[in-house]
């Protein structure tokens, strides 16, 4: 087979993989919010680029857009966690059949380059290349902003599958994309005269003739890069299989929990899962990650000094953990959930174990936070009511994701990518857990002082924190109702 043939049919059966999912048909509202959201991120990339088409007609620059791109190449970055997936992952299933390595992961590398996402930027730079030459600017100006503007998103692109197959080797490689995004914003914690003269620099940079051809050169090396890597870990991915994955490794047996019986046992496998497995390992250092970066730039920056932004990173340091791991709450344990089910009250006692775990895993941003307390940033009673709030009802709404969550979650696949499209109700309840207690705190603090607002916000949290036994009972009895529907699930996903 030729390689146009070879592209053009992984390239179809890549978009027909949503389709062969079997939560397809009951994601109707997750794609309607899909689409909700992409027209929503259009509709803003054409208001930047009018805005910022005025700007340079004002001030005759050509490339005003051009010399912000470091800054939107982050938003990028951090887009392209939903939607992106890396060659090495995608390529796995075709290695057993007989078509060469290397050309099934150059066409997933030339598939992640023509994916829609990449294209939709479009919607920023074509409206003010139009702007522009209305404006006066010459057609060669014009088509150097949007092939260099493109030539970057495609090259941003192959930075973000480069990090993220990176990450998965050690999560030391993090500091790349924080050095690299980083350097742009530096000179402005110097000062703003560096700053400035940076802008200078960028501007003139952006606005020669060779720009464009610098910004394709290094697509090209970073493609060529990619394709290097890839092959690479793919081959060693290979080898360690063959091998049968290494020697195992020594976990302690944790028998202090044994006294709590069956509820102990499942505390055991939780924190074993985490240490054994790489998909959940790499979700909790995801999140311990973002709460210190959080509490650091709280604590020592004058960055988020207002009353509501304290408010809101207060709570969801303290919540971005539940958040990160309960939203696939029973995925890991759809590998082996026929065991599960083969007692009564099994399901009942891990939900239990996992509530304990993730209370007791509150205290650790609890010490992460201190500095910002020393600092003044916040309270001892502000830091109570949130830790209650996330221990009794955010908790209790993420865990209702246990009755209708049905996918499994691979316990050792490094980059868990699209895992899944959420069903409507799994989305509803997400966006209530993200937004509810958030919204509570804000109508208590504009009501009371922030004394009583605390105190009332602790009282709440007590309350559904004590009341834990009753909604796990609830969550358990509706889930055994379900739990063919749901077995039938995790078979199908696994």
């Amino acid at each position: 087979m030729n390689r146009l043939g070879l592209f053009l049919m992984l390239r179809r059966q890549n978009s027909l993989a949503l389709r062969r999912s079997p939560a397809f048909e009951q994601s109707v509202i997750a794609r309607v919010m899909l689409v909700l959201g992409a027209g929503v991120m259009v509709i803003y990339l054409i208001f930047i680029g009018v805005m910022f088409a005025m700007i340079a007609n004002s001030s005759r620059e050509p490339a005003v857009l051009l010399a912000f791109m470091p800054l939107w190449m982050v938003i990028d970055f951090g887009l392209r966690f939903m939607v992106q997936q890396t060659p090495s992952m995608m390529v796995k299933p075709y290695l057993l059949q007989p078509i060469p390595r290397s050309s099934v992961i150059e066409t997933f590398l030339f598939n992640s380059l023509l994916a829609g996402y990449n294209w939709t930027w479009l919607a920023m730079f074509l409206p003010y290349a139009l702007i522009i030459f209305c404006g006066g600017f010459s057609l060669l100006e014009v088509l150097g902003v949007v092939l260099s503007g493109m030539a970057l998103v495609m090259l941003n692109s192959l930075f973000y599958l480069m990090v993220r197959t990176l990450v998965n080797r050690s999560l030391l490689w993090w500091v790349v994309p924080i050095v690299v995004y980083g350097l742009f914003w530096l000179t402005l914690i110097v000062g703003e005269d560096m700053f400035d003269k940076q802008m200078e620099l960028i501007f003139d940079v952006c606005e020669t003739w060779w720009f464009p051809v610098v910004c394709i050169a290094l697509l090209v090396l970073m493609l060529m890069l990619n394709r290097w890597m890839q092959m690479r870990f793919v081959a060693e991915e290979i080898g360690k299989e063959e091998k049968g994955g290494g020697a195992m490794k020594h976990v302690s047996q944790l028998t202090f929990l044994e006294r709590y019986g069956q509820t102990g046992e499942y505390l055991k496998l939780e924190v074993k899962s985490i240490m054994r497995n790489k998909a959940i390992r790499a979700r909790v250092m995801m999140s311990l990650g973002l709460i210190v970066m959080l509490t650091l730039l709280i604590a020592y920056t004058d960055i988020y000094n207002g009353r509501l932004m304290l408010s809101f990173w207060c709570f969801y340091c303290f919540g971005i953990y539940g958040i990160t791991t309960l939203i696939k709450i029973m995925g890991p344990e759809g590998n082996y959930i026929d065991l599960l089910l083969t007692h009564r009250e099994n399901i009942l006692s891990l939900l239990k174990a996992k509530y304990y775990f993730h209370v007791a895993i509150l205290l650790v941003p609890l010490v992460l936070m201190l500095p910002a307390v020393i600092a003044g940033k916040f309270s001892i009673l502000m830091m109570i009511a949130y830790m209650l709030v996330s221990s009794g009802l955010l908790y209790c709404v993420l865990f209702q994701l246990a009755v209708y969550n049905k996918q499994t979650l691979p316990l050792n696949q490094k980059i868990t990518g699209k895992n899944s499209i959420e069903n409507g109700m799994q989305l509803v309840i997400e966006l209530i857990a993200m937004f509810l207690p958030m919204a509570l705190v804000i109508v208590l603090l504009f009501l009371f002082d922030e004394t009583t607002a605390y105190l009332i916000m602790s009282a709440i949290g007590l309350a559904f924190t004590l009341a834990h036994p009753w909604w796990l009972r609830n969550v358990y009895n509706r889930m055994m109702k379900r739990k063919y529907e749901n077995l039938e699930g995790f078979h199908a996903s696994r």
